[in-house]
């Protein structure tokens, strides 16, 4: 089975919980009816707004699916064991971060258990595969935007692209923990 049923309960909580701590920062363009509407607003219902959590799930959720999917699919594919976690500890922080932090947020939404027989090259590779999905997808928006395929959705191509340059710059830096590490480490082991 490629997923189990709880491996999807989480993909499903990750997506909300990036949802909302993005929804502050993501929020979806007013129409020319609802400009004055929130000042009137509490700010619970600004915080809970349901269509910026939406709009924002739209745009930072691939992001960081994808990218673990990505080591998911390449670790099955070189026979090792893969099974996707939410991070609680990760999102919990991060929707603190969201309601006290008015500025950057960082926290580790999920991950993907690897475990098997392998060189250190394939679990390198298995490392490297998910920033490298985060490069294919600020590729496709950028030539999106330049190509002018779908001008009505640019400004979510343009923040997509944007998070999705972030997260492989990110994830490439040689910090144990993160996937840049490991996959050096990968290719160390080869020497």
């Amino acid at each position: 089975m490629l997923f189990t049923a709880w491996e999807l309960i989480q993909i499903v909580i990750t997506i909300v919980a990036v949802g909302f701590i993005f929804s502050g920062s993501f929020r979806k363009p007013k129409t020319e009816s609802e400009f004055g509407l929130e000042l009137e607003e509490s700010w619970t219902k600004k915080l809970l707004d349901l269509d910026n959590i939406k709009y924002a799930a739209l745009i930072a959720a691939p992001a960081v699916i994808f990218h673990e999917l990505g080591h998911k699919f390449l670790a099955l594919y070189f026979g090792f064991s893969a099974v996707y976690q939410a991070s609680f500890w990760g999102l919990g922080l991060g929707i603190i971060l969201r309601l006290f932090s008015p500025g950057l947020i960082f926290f580790i939404p999920g991950y993907v258990s690897v475990s098997g027989m392998g060189s250190a090259f394939d679990f390198g590779l298995v490392s490297l595969i998910g920033p490298l999905v985060n490069l294919i997808i600020f590729g496709i928006c950028t030539l999106a935007i330049r190509q002018n395929w779908a001008p009505k959705y640019e400004r979510i191509l343009y923040l997509s692209k944007q998070i999705n340059l972030w997260l492989f710059i990110f994830n490439m830096l040689p910090i144990p923990g993160l996937d840049g590490f490991k996959f050096y480490q990968g290719l160390y082991g080869l020497l």
